[in-house]
């Protein structure tokens, strides 16, 4: 299943998150390619620590 977040922020990228946590395949969307960046980055780092 597919799911689109709108926002790279903390709540955006939180929800991204668990959504991929499980499983869901995730499209995050902001007008701020830094925002993107940087909620990418957090993701990884995360999922890194945790696994």
């Amino acid at each position: 299943m597919k799911v689109a977040v709108i926002g790279a922020g903390t709540m955006g990228n939180g929800i991204s998150h668990v959504f991929a946590q499980y499983g869901f395949k995730v499209n995050m969307i902001d007008v701020s390619a830094d925002a993107l960046k940087r909620a990418t980055e957090t993701i990884g780092k995360t999922w890194t620590e945790w696994f």
